[in-house]
């Protein structure tokens, strides 16, 4: 069963792999990280950790059972009580409700453990798998954006202490 870790120094070489083989994947939904960032990995990898050191970001890497990547789930730029959820999930993992599920965690994470009261993500809208994720997980729609040059939607989610993931809806009874 797969099993969400809190991103540390061990992860670089499966998460280098994963990024690279899900390179081609990736770029169909979300902008391409470039040559520079495989060419210059470590450092970066050594950044991010610091940077989650200090709290400016809670850093996720969805694990199968024989150690590979199967996804990243990210809450970054931390301040005043919310951060931005971002996710990838491997193409052999998609489809099975694993990005779905790990969404639902890391919610329960950022309300939990990490202290947020609010999140914000953005899916292109060709990428619908993508925005169920986020529906099925409470989040709401706030406005259109563009995402790598693509339209789409940005979202939030109020992180109450429930159990239900679904957004509370304004009653559309009118009056008598």
């Amino acid at each position: 069963m797969p099993q969400l870790q809190r991103l540390n120094a061990d992860h670089a070489p499966e998460l280098l792999r994963f990024e690279r083989e899900n390179r081609a994947y990736f770029v169909r939904f979300i902008s391409d990280r470039g040559d520079d960032y495989f060419a210059t990995f470590a450092s970066r990898h050594a950044e991010l950790l610091a940077e989650q050191a200090a709290g400016q970001h809670h850093l996720h890497l969805l694990i199968d059972d024989d150690g590979a990547v199967l996804g990243r789930f990210n809450l970054v730029d931390v301040a005043d009580g919310t951060a931005d959820l971002g996710y990838r999930l491997a193409e052999h993992a998609a489809g099975r409700g694993l990005a779905t599920d790990t969404v639902r965690q890391i919610c329960e994470l950022a309300r939990t453990d990490y202290g947020l009261h609010r999140l914000y993500a953005e899916a292109d809208l060709d990428n619908p798998a993508s925005l169920t994720v986020l529906r099925r997980n409470g989040f709401t729609p706030i406005g259109d954006v563009v995402v790598v040059g693509r339209p789409g939607i940005r979202h939030a989610r109020d992180l109450a202490p429930t159990t239900d993931p679904s957004p509370t809806r304004p009653s559309t009874s009118r009056p008598t």
